[in-house]
């Protein structure tokens, strides 16, 4: 992703640092969220944050929820620390510079209860298959780390992965359910949060892929063959 004006968003990245919005080293809180929110309300965790319209509105309209933003680039996590500001969030949301492949590193097991997933990188070469979003060894990561009735809502506009990911997900022993290959002209466009991707992408007439998906235990789990 092309960032503009780094300098500032660097600043503004060490500001809500300061101020406990944005948390690194999230390693050191794995199995202790609830300390750090000070509550024990659910955990809706976003991999790849962006711009951070998406999290920062959820989580202004959930205070009830706990929510984290995981973003590998800190330039934008600075962009993510200041919607939040515009939106006035309260401490319900906090924000982490972090890789998604070391998720099992942060999170203990059963500690999420949810997981998003919104318009990732495709990365449509197939020798690159293994740093999509929803390649199998990032769902068993999202296995390890959701509740038994959690879930995984993902979110793209890219046909092609979207087929990926349905693939992987059924391989992988996942419950599909609320799948649309046109979301904004389905019965789940209602509560809908658009990302800044999505309205992108939409106002050009491109349709919106999207699946909720539960781990189910696997069939070897199940002695079955």
């Amino acid at each position: 992703m092309r960032i503009r004006g780094r300098e500032k968003l660097i600043k503004q990245y060490q500001m809500h640092k300061a101020a406990g919005r944005i948390l690194e080293l999230p390693s050191k809180h794995k199995g202790r969220w609830h300390e750090l929110f000070g509550n024990d309300n659910p955990i809706y965790i976003e991999i790849g944050t962006g711009r951070g319209r998406f999290i920062s509105t959820l989580a202004h309209q959930h205070p009830d929820i706990n929510f984290v933003g995981i973003e590998l680039e800190h330039e934008l996590l600075g962009r993510v620390g200041r919607k939040a500001a515009e939106l006035e969030v309260g401490n319900n949301l906090i924000l982490t510079p972090a890789d998604a492949s070391r998720l099992i590193d942060f999170f203990d097991a059963g500690e999420v209860h949810r997981i998003y997933l919104n318009f990732s990188d495709p990365w449509p070469k197939t020798r690159h298959a293994k740093r999509r979003l929803t390649y199998r060894s990032f769902l068993q990561s999202y296995r390890s780390v959701l509740r038994a009735d959690g879930a995984v809502h993902f979110k793209t506009d890219n046909r092609d992965l979207f087929e990926f990911s349905l693939n992987e997900l059924a391989d992988d022993d996942w419950k599909l359910s609320a799948i649309t290959l046109d979301l904004h002209n389905s019965r789940w466009m209602e509560g809908n949060i658009m990302t800044e991707y999505e309205e992108k992408f939409s106002s050009r007439g491109m349709p919106i892929y999207r699946v909720e998906a539960r781990p189910y235990p696997k069939r070897e789990q199940q002695g079955v063959e």
